[in-house]
């Protein structure tokens, strides 16, 4: 039977990882996965990581199952450092998942179930995996503008005019801080605006956060999905410890849902419940473990934050240095959006010629629409990159 499969399109981020390993050049520089790397090129365990997970196997005697929806333990810890404050704790309902993309996957399988014939509207660009999950659920995407090419920003006033076009029924996802893959992020004013749309077209929001701790800050970052939360009647959050623990393969991610009173938060509950029954039963509890000890213990999380502090700061100043020589070497401050952006990613905003010019030329190696890991860098390897920039004419 399965000789009818249909062969799959490659993976373009995992071609690129394959060139670069086979890349026999000793001087080249990979900034096309998208991971944390320090100045090393580890993605190192983190200490607080390492204590938690030493403590759990001491003191852990069981391996049960976990409820359909994770330890609430869980549940409290995320929505507590995602959400703080901003809404009531009964009105959100909360299950784990097999990381954020696994979150993602039950918020479109929610919004499915509730309304068949919704709309999701997704920002140009986002992220592979969000397109792929809908096209395959058969859901309808609408695009709306998101990266001024010319600024190397955000094309607010596209963005604006695309989402009044949307409507009571339909789902607009945003990225949270730093998880653009352009490096381009809303300021506040801007966030109050899209606020103001939504509450006039009665569309739903839906928040993939991911990178929270990698921008300004844990509360700074948490900002923007606080303030949406707060001011519309319900929305959809999908959050990851993938990056800012760095426990990429735990997976562990969850699902928020915030309702406007409590009788929705359990119908919610039991939906989220529901749809990890059907995917995958309990979701798996090594990760969600050792990120509740984290926060609920008062050493932990500040040696936690310590570190997450040094990976952010590490990255603002790779910016800084980059933009810096980009502009001694160019005599303009056009690469100034380098310094401006957060995160770990930026989008050059050149062509996919000239970023094969870098890769045969340079052996530099980032995602064909220029997207590239500013956590692929060191300060070493800065000056390098900034001359193949100049070099390739961008």
């Amino acid at each position: 039977m399965f000789e009818t499969l249909q062969a799959q399109p490659a993976d373009k981020i995992l071609a690129l990882v394959q060139m670069y390993r086979e890349d026999p050049r000793e001087m080249k520089i990979d900034l096309g996965v998208g991971v944390y790397k320090d100045a090393t090129g580890l993605t190192p365990v983190m200490r607080a990581v390492k204590t938690a997970e030493r403590q759990l196997w001491e003191t852990q005697d069981s391996k049960v199952y976990t409820g359909l929806a994770g330890d609430p333990a869980f549940g409290d810890a995320l929505v507590d450092l995602v959400l703080g404050d901003a809404v009531s704790r009964d009105t959100v309902a909360a299950a784990a998942t097999p990381g954020g993309t696994g979150a993602v996957r039950q918020a479109f399988e929610m919004i499915q179930m509730a309304r068949p014939d919704a709309r999701v509207f997704v920002s140009d660009p986002t992220w592979p995996n969000h397109l792929s999950i809908l096209n395959y659920l058969g859901m309808e995407i609408v695009p709306y503008r998101y990266f001024d090419a010319e600024t190397r920003g955000v094309d607010f006033n596209g963005l604006i005019e695309d989402l009044k076009t949307a409507r009571a029924g339909d789902v607009v996802l945003f990225h949270g801080c730093c998880h653009n893959p352009t490096g381009a992020n809303l300021n506040p004013t801007e966030w109050d605006a899209v606020i103001d749309v939504l509450l006039q077209t009665g569309a739903t929001p839906m928040i993939d956060i991911a990178y929270q701790g990698f921008g300004d800050g844990l509360d700074e970052d948490a900002a923007a999905t606080r303030k949406l939360a707060a001011a519309v009647p319900e929305c959809l959050i999908a959050a990851s410890c993938s990056k800012n623990f760095g426990i990429y393969r735990e997976r562990t991610g969850i699902l928020m849902a915030v309702s406007a009173d409590t009788l929705a938060t359990g119908l919610n509950q039991s939906t989220l419940a529901f749809l990890n029954r059907q995917n995958f039963s309990f979701p798996p509890d090594h990760g969600a473990r050792v990120v509740t000890m984290i926060l609920k213990d008062d050493a932990l999380r500040a040696d936690w934050q310590a570190e997450l502090e040094e990976v952010r700061t590490g990255m603002l100043g790779l910016r800084t240095q980059l933009a810096g020589e980009l502009q001694r070497l160019s005599g303009s401050d056009r690469f100034g959006f380098l310094a401006q952006h957060r995160g770990m990613f930026s989008r050059l905003g050149t062509t996919p010629e000239l970023v094969e010019k870098l890769r045969k030329d340079h052996a530099i190696y980032m995602v064909g629409d220029s997207r590239m890991n500013i956590a692929g860098l060191n300060p070493q390897t800065v000056p390098v990159l900034a001359q193949a920039i100049i070099d390739a004419g961008i």
